[in-house]
Parts: structure tokens; C-alpha cells; sequence
């Protein structure tokens, strides 16, 4: 299997605002053309529900700021994240972060499920999730975090899964995103045989 990056360029969609920025990514693969279509029609229609969810079309919008981060490239997979900031006036403004991973040879996006289940991976995962917040002594909201979901927001960062929450999802808001990045190597009897996962097996 060979180990080329996805070329990523960046798109920015015109707005009459100077207080709204929306920048987003857009996949080339050539040699693949249906995949390419299906990888950015994906991230359009994520970029799309996001720009609905953070008040792109709220007449009291203040200011939106929508930008992206790559987070692996390697191996035909490719995690990215979506980040949008928005204001409509108040203590302070709201910040989503999506984040989605595929395989750039079929154009498949992966949930958590896709790449650890159908066992459960659920209770070990939070298990290291809960070490982290008391070795960090993070500040929980009330009922205080239990267990992850099977859709959990994930991304892959290097030989890592990143498990985070969403802005209040478990702890107050100064605590910003909690995120938990979880070794591949220390999770590997986790990983089905079948799952993507396994490509990075032996280079961890």
C-alpha cells in the first residue's frame, strides 16, 4: 500500500461581511475521480449543516469564523477537522468542532464503531478517558462523565485517537474542548482485524 498524502488545497466561500470567514478544504485525487466527488460532497454537506448550526443565516449574527485543520494524511486516510466560531451577541460566542475521517481509495467516512466495533470499545476507552480527567483533575458538569459514546467525536493524529467533547458536553465552558488522545500501541488488542486501524500496526 502506498504511502502518499491526499493533495488539500483550501476553498474560501465569498461573503459580502468582513465579520464572516469560511474557509474549508477540498480533496484532489485525479486518479480517482468518483472518490473525489464523494469526499467533497461530504465535506461540503458537513460544512453546511455547520454553517446551519452556528447561525449562518441568524439575522443577528455577529461575526462566524469557520476554518479547518488536517490531522492525518497518511496511510489513505484522512482525519480533518471543521472549527466554527460564531457571535450573536451575549457573554461570549459558541465554537463546534466536526471532526470526520476516510479512506481517500473508496471515499468511506469511518465512525468510532467503524474502526473499533462491534466489540465493545466503549468501556476500556473511557476507562482511560476517566485516569486522564483525574491525572488532570478536570472539572466535570453535573452528572459527571460516565462512559463514551459509540459516535463519540474522534479524530486520528499520528499513531493516535483523539477522543474529544463538544463545548459543555462534559465539563464548563473556560475548560474549553477536553480532548484525550489514546496510543494506538497502548489499544492495539482493541483493533479488529479488519478495521483501517491496522495500517499503522506496524509502525507503531
Amino acid at each position: 500500500m502506498k504511502n502518499v498524502p491526499t493533495l488539500i488545497t483550501t476553498r474560501q466561500l465569498q461573503n459580502p461581511s468582513p465579520s464572516i470567514s469560511i474557509v474549508f478544504p477540498e480533496v484532489h485525487l485525479p486518479h480517482l475521480p468518483v472518490v473525489q466527488h464523494s469526499l467533497n460532497t461530504q465535506i461540503r454537506n458537513e460544512l453546511n449543516q455547520l454553517l446551519i448550526d452556528q447561525n449562518y443565516y441568524d439575522p443577528n449574527l455577529v461575526e462566524l469564523i469557520v476554518y479547518f485543520e488536517i490531522k492525518t494524511n497518511e496511510r489513505n486516510l484522512l482525519s480533518l477537522t471543521l472549527i466554527a466560531y460564531s457571535f450573536t451577541g451575549g457573554a461570549h460566542g459558541m465554537t463546534v468542532v466536526k471532526a470526520m475521517t476516510f479512506d481517500t481509495l473508496t471515499g468511506k467516512r469511518y465512525s468510532l464503531y467503524d474502526l473499533l466495533g462491534p466489540q465493545d470499545f466503549e468501556k476500556p476507552l473511557s476507562d482511560r478517558i476517566r485516569t486522564k480527567i483525574e491525572e488532570w483533575d478536570v472539572e466535570l458538569l453535573d452528572p459527571p462523565f460516565t462512559e463514551i459514546r459509540r459516535d463519540q467525536d474522534f479524530y486520528l493524529a499520528d499513531t493516535s485517537i483523539v477522543i474529544y467533547f463538544q463545548l459543555y458536553e462534559i465539563t464548563p465552558y473556560v475548560w474549553g474542548f477536553p480532548y484525550f488522545p489514546i496510543a494506538l500501541k497502548d489499544i492495539e488488542k482493541l483493533i479488529p482485524a479488519e478495521s483501517p486501524l491496522q495500517r499503522f500496526i506496524p509502525f507503531l
